[in-house]
């Protein structure tokens, strides 16, 4: 099933049962990654993209071996939009503008989080995504209009995200120059916030 908002598009992936399994498997191994950059950002103040991944990128390539170079920088990615949403934005309560000298809370994703792709590890021909997985790689149909495969090669794609909803996986494609949804204010309910006072406790 294909859906439209203005600047994205959105595929429901029809799966098997084994194909379910492969793409929780990779939704909870990334999940766990952003976790364990977390306290890192936090203690460091540090959620710039590319100050974070010459930070953490070698211990996560460790911690994290079966994720592969391009998912582990991916994951760096996901945590420095999430970690802007959360310090940066004037709307949030833990904006560092609002908490001068305080310790800051500790970012925590849920298994639900979602997992960002980029071209080296998603690709979309004649109508055919190939995505990345802890289990090899896997191939869905799209059932793509013509206009929507020429989205893919004019367009610039801005974000690739594969999430979970009532009916199973699907991905979100955003395109352009369009503003992504860390400059929003509501906190994603995958998204958990540890103050410093839970996590001594």
């Amino acid at each position: 099933m294909v859906s439209y908002m203005k600047s994205s598009i959105f595929l429901q992936l029809t799966t098997t049962a084994e194909h379910s399994a492969a793409l929780a498997r990779l939704q909870s191994a990334f999940a766990e990654a952003c976790s364990v950059l977390g306290p890192i950002v936090a203690e460091h103040r540090c959620w710039n993209r590319v100050a974070l991944h010459h930070l953490a990128y070698k211990k996560l390539r460790e911690q994290f071996p079966s994720l592969g170079s391009q998912m582990v920088c991916n994951a760096i990615y996901s945590v420095s939009r999430s970690a802007r949403l959360i310090y940066q934005n004037p709307a949030s309560p833990w904006s560092v503008d609002k908490r001068p000298g305080e310790a800051l809370p500790v970012l925590r994703f849920a298994e639900t989080a979602p997992v960002y792709f980029d071209r080296h590890t998603l690709s979309v021909r004649a109508g055919v995504v190939s995505m990345y997985t802890l289990d090899g790689r896997l191939r869905f149909q799209l059932g793509l209009a013509p206009a929507d495969e020429n989205r893919f090669r004019e367009e610039k794609l801005k974000e690739i995200v594969l999430s979970r909803n009532d009916k199973g996986f699907y991905l979100a494609f955003a395109f352009g120059d369009a503003e992504s949804s860390s400059e929003a204010s509501d906190v994603p309910e995958y998204l958990l916030i540890l103050e410093p006072a839970t996590l001594a406790a």
